[in-house]
């Protein structure tokens, strides 16, 4: 399977980034890029929302548990770990990756997978892996899967943090 590159989003001091067209049954999977996504807010979570209007709304409500991997910079502490501080249940804001750092040194970086947004049947299946510089000086792998609660077909998803704005480039493939 082919993947190709639909867009392009290159933000800098943006409150978020958003994709309001070009998702539709075109492909069954949709795939966004995250290439040094930097938070203005030191400890800023990495979030996402999803519309069926095209972005008039992010209203879906979205359920999805998250677990961490870590190792911190002086390589005394590390751990594999489910954090359930930040599971959405049922809320119309997903976290795909927490406590990113600020500094000129630290970002996010990652993938996220979006099954089947036009289906008019089946509720909408995603999940992320994204490598965060966090603002505890460690390297941490999240993990987060679930699903947009909704039969309508998804056609704008906004990224955006939980705090300030952002710098960053995140890139939307389709596939098929």
């Amino acid at each position: 399977m082919a993947m190709t590159l639909i867009t392009t989003n290159t933000s800098s001091g943006a409150a978020s980034s958003s994709f309001t067209s070009s998702i539709d049954s075109t492909y069954k999977l949709y795939i966004f890029k995250f290439i040094d996504v930097n938070p203005a807010t030191d400890g800023a979570e990495f979030n996402f929302e999803v519309s069926t209007d095209g972005g008039s709304n992010y209203n879906l409500n979205i359920t999805a548990p998250m677990f961490v991997a870590y190792q911190n910079e002086a390589g005394d502490s590390s751990n594999l770990v489910y954090d359930d501080t930040f599971d959405t249940t049922e809320s119309t804001e997903s976290t795909i990756a927490s406590n990113v750092g600020n500094g000129s040194d630290e970002s996010c970086a990652g993938t996220l997978w979006l099954f089947n947004p036009s289906s008019s049947t089946y509720v909408k299946h995603f999940y992320s892996i994204i490598n965060t510089y966090h603002s505890g000086d460690y390297s941490q792998e999240v993990f987060s899967g679930g699903y947009i609660n909704s039969t309508s077909d998804v056609d704008a998803i906004r990224f955006k943090m939980s705090a300030g704005n952002m710098d960053g480039v995140i890139k939307m493939y389709g596939v098929g």
